[in-house]
């Protein structure tokens, strides 16, 4: 398999690789064969991860199977030459399990709290800012230090411990590397669970939704939305705006996921919830790095009308909603569903010319997003002749020729 397949061709492949007929798999997601003849052969474009999931289901595969995730993250002056495996080695240390297990000192310097909590904002604002080769080179070196701090201090080192694995789990749902996001995820809500600070808590439950959401697991990350919300909920009578931030982001989170359920009712409370917790909040701000206010929730309502179905809600609301005040990642995420609408909606040159702009902004990101790499396969495949230079160059960018 190469990058260079689209989502329907990656159907196909994997159905043929099964032995199973068209007509086969069509009937058991409760599709036509047409249907599926036309997916397979990029007439219809598969964009909705809930029929995108009910497909890897159908065919016994992950949903990144047929994305085509993950992809290799480049070297680069920032990354160095040790990228995910190194990020692999450090969460696969068995000295991390349990304190039993730990090593003990051999005169090791002691880590220095204050300076640990410099380099995880230094690490978090690196993601917000799409460095994604700077955050791979960094996050194996928190991460050490953090479980270091742990083991000899108390709460307040279990809090940074928990942050630097949500750190990484941000870094690796963004690189397609499920399976360890999720063991980032885990280990960072053990970690919150010692701390007894609600905000760190509640900021490690997004992360799980999050892992849940890249894994494909959508209807349990609804159901944790609830259970996290209603464990939170007591907190909001005095919430300061840290703990509004991440409750609002909490349900932000869970409105991706119950859009990929296609339950429209609990996306729209979702939202509903993420509003007035951003009404409270007044306005835009970035506490515990999450982006949130008014502005993260419009990007939501238009990633879930995308979710749903709804291109032409998307289509009126994505170009209105000004992202500039918001950390780049979540400016040209925006920008690819925006993208994504307009295409869908077949405004092929103005979905390239954001797309084009995003890259200029975060061009790591744009390399390592699904919806980037699959919107230029697609445009490449509708050439009747040989396709522009401006597209022609993006797909060579993003390793796609």
């Amino acid at each position: 398999m190469t990058n260079s397949l689209t989502i329907g061709e990656r159907v196909a492949w994997y159905r043929r690789r099964r032995g199973v007929p068209q007509e086969v798999l069509a009937g058991r997601v409760g599709r036509t064969t047409d249907w599926l003849s036309k997916v397979e052969n990029n007439r219809i474009d598969l964009d909705r991860l809930s029929v995108i999931r009910n497909l890897a289901d159908a065919l016994d595969v992950s949903v990144g199977d047929l994305i085509g995730e993950p992809t290799l993250l480049d070297w680069n002056q920032e990354s160095g030459t040790k990228t995910v495996p190194a990020l692999r080695a450090a969460l696969m240390d068995y000295r991390q399990l349990t304190p039993l297990l730990a090593m003990p000192s051999t005169g090791a310097e002691p880590v220095d709290l204050d300076e640990l909590r410099r380099e995880v904002g230094v690490v978090f604002d690196a993601y917000q800012a799409s460095k994604y080769g700077f955050v791979a080179g960094r996050a194996p070196l928190l991460l050490a230090d953090a479980v270091q701090a742990a083991q000899a201090h108390g709460a307040e080192a279990q809090g940074l411990l928990a942050l630097s694995y949500q750190a990484a789990t941000s870094m690796l749902t963004k690189l397609g590397e499920t399976d360890l996001a999720w063991i980032a995820a885990e280990r960072g809500l053990s970690a919150a669970q010692q701390t007894g600070d609600p905000v760190v808590l509640g900021s490690l439950f997004r992360s799980v939704v999050h892992a849940l959401l890249s894994t494909g697991r959508y209807a349990p990350a609804v159901q944790l939305t609830e259970t996290a919300a209603g464990l939170l909920q007591p907190e909001l009578s005095h919430a300061d705006s840290a703990m509004l931030s991440i409750y609002g982001s909490l349900f932000l989170a869970g409105s991706m996921a119950a859009a990929r359920t296609d339950d429209r009712g609990r996306t729209q409370d979702f939202l509903r919830e993420a509003q007035d917790a951003a009404d409270r909040l007044g306005a835009d701000a970035n506490h515990v790095w999450t982006a949130f206010g008014p502005t993260n929730v419009k990007i939501h309502r238009v990633a879930t009308a995308m979710e749903l179905g709804d291109v032409q809600v998307a289509v009126d609301l994505g170009p209105a909603v000004d992202t500039s005040g918001l950390p780049v990642e979540r400016q040209v995420r925006h920008s690819l569903e925006t993208a994504r609408a307009l295409s869908a909606w077949n405004r092929t040159d103005a979905a390239l010319s954001i797309v084009l702009e995003a890259e200029r902004h975060a061009p790591e990101q744009v390399q390592h997003h699904y919806l980037s790499r699959q919107l230029v396969l697609t445009w490449m495949r509708q050439q009747r002749t040989k396709p522009g230079h401006a597209l022609a160059g993006l797909a060579q960018r993003l390793r796609l020729e």
